[in-house]
């Protein structure tokens, strides 16, 4: 089913925004997702292999890392989006088994109807907050990939920005799975170093991956972290940086002590 060439417009009861969806004016098969005004997400239809915003690019670097292409991973999402991220693991993986979670149910249900998934895909979704969600999962689930995309400033939800739900999270990894949070901040990087210093005392390896310029804390930004059950693998480190987009810096061991201290 194809998605709609006009914009559609959703209100969102949670939020009390509105939330559109338009057509990429430079790209064709594209659409961006914009909530309150701002820009949220974008959805390369025609290629979902592509991604567009740059910290989105980043993590799909980390999941390329972490499961070898053609290879189907179960993921979760924990703030669903655009469902972009999703798009590009099932367009890399075919035959993924993947979970979202979305705070707001009108959303989800927008973004689905406007921007179906692709034929084929695996996607079970579930509305409601993030810790609760995966709480709710069954027991047995593992995960190769949580990705985790709330956090949009210094204000974040306290019961998921500590460190009693990253443990969580990590208990739902495989052996070898990772766990990828986006930390949107502020000059300062506030919210990021309280992650740092959360995310090490629930993970064996942890790595923070971003514009060279972003870890100066002069202006905002996004800061992937990185969470691996076993040791964080030193290969990553060049690899990531080397992908881009750059310019790009990768902080691991005692590279990462100033943002946890």
């Amino acid at each position: 089913m194809p998605a709609r060439s006009a914009a559609g417009t959703r209100f969102l009861r949670t939020t009390g925004k509105h939330a559109t969806i338009e057509p990429d004016s430079f790209t064709e098969g594209a659409y961006v997702l914009s909530i309150g005004g701002a820009e949220q997400s974008h959805v390369n239809l025609a290629e979902p292999g592509e991604i567009f915003y740059e910290y989105l690019r980043r993590i799909g670097h980390v999941v390329d890392l972490a499961a070898p292409a053609g290879e189907p991973v179960n993921a979760l999402h924990l703030g669903a989006g655009a469902l972009t991220l999703a798009r590009y693991i099932q367009a890399t993986r075919p035959g993924s088994v993947q979970y979202a979670v979305e705070l707001e149910r009108e959303l989800l249900d927008f973004v689905l109807q406007q921007l179906p998934m692709p034929a084929g895909t695996v996607l079970h979704t579930l509305i409601g907050d993030a810790r609760d969600a995966l709480a709710e999962l069954p027991a047995e689930l593992r995960f190769d990939v949580v990705i985790l995309d709330i956090f949009s400033g210094p204000e974040a939800p306290e019961h998921i920005a500590c460190t009693g739900f990253y443990e969580e999270a990590a208990a739902r990894l495989t052996p070898s799975g990772v766990l990828i949070v986006n930390v949107g901040d502020e000059p300062g990087l506030t919210l990021v170093r309280s992650q740092v210093a959360a995310l090490r005392q629930a993970m064996n390896g942890v790595a923070a991956f971003a514009e060279s310029g972003m870890f100066a804390g002069r202006h905002p930004g996004n800061i992937i972290l990185t969470g691996t059950q076993g040791p964080w693998p030193a290969e990553w480190t060049e690899e990531l940086a080397a992908r881009g987009p750059h310019p790009a810096r990768v902080l691991a061991g005692v590279d990462l002590d100033a943002l946890s201290g």
